[in-house]
């Protein structure tokens, strides 16, 4: 019974507003400019370089500008791989099925690589969720915009999110010393436990891809890489029991974000009602995500399809069907993941 009250209470507030404000404002503007100018092809590169914006929420200016230019570099170079990646399997004369698998290989090498240069970066959010879903589902996208058109709006919405991170300090009773972070020293001891955090993600997101990938091939369906994102999810966490309860807590919220995107898509909203939707989604995301992962699951959800239904459009029915079946293939993975080491110590015993 205590398992499932933590699942859903509920942490005090600690100013979340204010980050998840900057949040929204920073994929705001960027989504509202293309609408404006027609190029929602773009939607996608705007919204990953706004995920700038999530890192160093509570930390000095400072020290936030210093953790945002590491995460928006970082981020950066994702999205260009995965600009490069969606053109590997027509550059190579791969089938679709061979695509599909090559993008898994990829994502995989993603997930693991990622997760260390986080560790090592010493960032918060940590793991490398944000970093699969971006180079999945900008390297599935079939048609793609021109490589330099692309990286320009995530070069610029990144910079945007760099600005929108130290701009209270206009306001003096919101203005922090402006200290840089002390260069970073990594004890050996770090280093090992980030490479093993990186073997965790590199076999979750692994395994997920392929179940996903083979289930999808036998049932008919797709968007392989919602799974390898669930599958990490639970590997963020503090003990064994916290992990665990973030996997459950995934679904539950999924479930729930389904409901309310049913409902949206109900709607029929117009293009600047979609945007104006999506960033009131990473508002309430952010506004929750420390605090209560099944409510912010809720509306990252929908923030997360109906940013996809922009740049693709698909069958809202087709994309509920294959969140829910993904999200559940990932999440069992990333919880067996978690138990594996202590039942394998168990065995031994």
């Amino acid at each position: 019974m205590k398992f499932f009250a933590e699942m859903f209470s509920i942490a005090p507030s600690n100013n979340d507003h204010q980050p998840a404000l900057r949040c929204a404002v920073g994929i705001f503007v960027p989504l509202i400019t293309l609408l404006l100018l027609g190029r929602l092809d773009l939607a996608i590169f705007a919204s990953f370089g706004a995920f700038t914006g999530i890192y160093g929420r509570n930390e000095p200016h400072g020290t936030r500008f210093v953790l945002q230019l590491r995460a928006g570099l970082l981020m950066l170079w994702v999205m260009f791989l995965a600009a490069l990646a969606a053109t590997a399997g027509n550059a190579w004369g791969l089938d679709q099925a061979a695509t599909t698998w090559l993008l898994v290989l990829a994502t995989t090498l993603v997930a693991g690589g990622c997760s260390v240069a986080i560790s090592l970066l010493r960032l918060r959010p940590a793991g490398s969720l944000f970093h699969i879903f971006a180079f999945a589902a900008i390297a599935s996208i079939p048609n793609q915009p021109p490589v330099p058109e692309a990286m320009l709006v995530a070069v610029l919405t990144t910079a945007l999110s760099l600005v929108i991170g130290f701009s209270a300090r206009v306001l003096p009773r919101y203005r922090t010393p402006w200290v840089w972070p002390a260069p970073i020293r990594r004890a050996e001891g770090e280093k090992r436990t980030a490479w093993l955090e990186g073997l965790g993600y590199l076999v979750a997101a692994g395994m997920a891809g392929s179940l996903a990938t083979l289930a999808g091939t036998w049932l008919g369906f797709g968007h392989n890489y919602w799974a390898m994102v669930a599958a990490v999810v639970p590997l963020v966490g503090h003990s064994t029991r916290h992990r665990i309860r973030r996997g459950i807590q995934r679904i539950i919220g999924t479930v729930l974000g389904l409901a309310l995107l049913a409902v949206i898509l109900l709607l029929n909203l117009a293009p600047w009602q979609i945007v104006l939707v999506i960033a009131l989604c990473q508002f309430g995301a952010e506004l929750f995500i420390a605090r209560q992962y099944v409510l912010a699951q809720v509306v990252v959800t929908p923030l997360a399809l109906i940013s996809t239904l922009l740049v693709v459009p698909a069958s809202p029915t087709i994309l509920l069907r294959d969140r829910i079946i993904e999200t559940v293939i990932g999440a069992a993975v990333g919880v067996a993941v978690v138990l594996a080491p202590a039942l394998w110590r168990r065995l031994r015993v």
